[in-house]
């Protein structure tokens, strides 16, 4: 988030992704769930023209174009509130920045800019806290090429953006820092599909399921009783290592809860996991910098103020492009 002195507003970056939204300080998942009156668990819940959004539920299915119901608004205004509470701000002027894939910028960028204003002005409820937002203005920029923007015209020779999504995957040519019109892909696949693909792959060759939920993370409380022999002898395990950096206690209870449901005395199920990964992936070439290498990234110049006006004017014109 940015504040602009000379307009008095506040500009937020979303990006609008198929699998989360993206603020610069926050990350939660493109999903919700929409009710007519008050759901029981109200964590993360939006409250908007009356209805009841609980933000992060599920998984929204992919949509060609993002203007076609009120989810992504709503998951908009989810984003902002995120931005505002960080500040503690309840009442703003806001200028949305927002995104879309490289090659159906031009296309669409026109109608997610009118659902984005929608409404000049906005109310709404957040996690029990009400906001007040004027939305002053929408931009609507290629996905991907913000990335090298800001130092574009120091790219030399044929350079290759990559935006991995979950939805889809963005390639951009660049030859000496002016991006390629007619080299530029959106495709609909993205890692989403590349997950499906590894739990189909995994179903066939183990007969078991990998399901949605295993990509979270899960927190396990486990309670000992001292006065039981078969806890005693837990609780004196972990003590006897609990100075032992080695020692991974999590890594320990996930083995043993795994060799307890499969009745098998090793970590079977994760081997068939990495099996299958490898299997997946052993066709990639992958090009990866060693330590003496890692910082080969820094060879790009920094740009002089003169460089950095030009380099300012050189991307406005670039964006008339898309």
């Amino acid at each position: 988030m940015i504040y602009n002195e000379d307009r008095n507003l506040l500009i937020i970056g979303i990006d609008h992704g198929y699998g989360n939204i993206k603020t610069a300080n926050h990350c939660f998942r493109a999903g919700l769930a929409v009710y007519d009156s008050e759901p029981l668990f109200t964590k993360d819940m939006l409250v908007y023209k009356g209805r009841y959004y609980l933000i992060g539920e599920g998984h929204k299915e992919f949509v060609a174009s993002k203007d076609l119901d009120g989810d992504y608004y709503a998951l908009t205004l989810a984003a902002i509130a995120m931005e505002l509470k960080d500040n503690g701000i309840t009442s703003a002027t806001v200028h949305i920045a927002a995104g879309l894939p490289l090659t159906w910028t031009s296309g669409q960028k026109e109608r997610l800019r009118e659902y984005l204003l929608q409404n000049t002005e906005v109310e709404f409820v957040f996690d029990s806290v009400k906001y007040s937002v004027k939305i002053a203005g929408a931009s609507i920029y290629p996905q991907g090429y913000a990335a090298v923007a800001k130092y574009a015209s120091a790219l030399k020779g044929v350079n290759m953006v990559a935006d991995i999504g979950n939805g889809t995957m963005n390639v951009l040519y660049m030859i000496d820092g002016k991006p390629q019109a007619g080299k530029m892909f959106t495709e609909k696949f993205g890692t989403y599909q590349a997950t499906l693909t590894i739990r189909e792959e995994f179903m066939r060759k183990t007969q078991r399921e990998l399901h949605d939920s295993m990509k979270n993370e899960y927190r396990i409380n486990l309670r000992m009783n001292p006065n039981k022999p078969k806890q005693k002898e837990i609780i004196d395990f972990f003590n006897e290592r609990k100075n032992d950096d080695s020692f991974s206690r999590n890594e320990f209870i996930i083995e043993a809860i795994l060799g307890r449901i499969h009745g098998e005395s090793n970590n079977t199920l994760l081997d068939d996991i990495r099996e299958v990964i490898r299997d997946e992936i052993k066709n990639i070439s992958v090009i990866a910098s060693n330590e003496d290498d890692k910082n080969d990234t820094a060879d790009i110049p920094e740009l002089t103020e003169e460089q950095m006006a030009e380099n300012e004017a050189d991307v406005l014109d670039v964006l008339d492009m898309f």
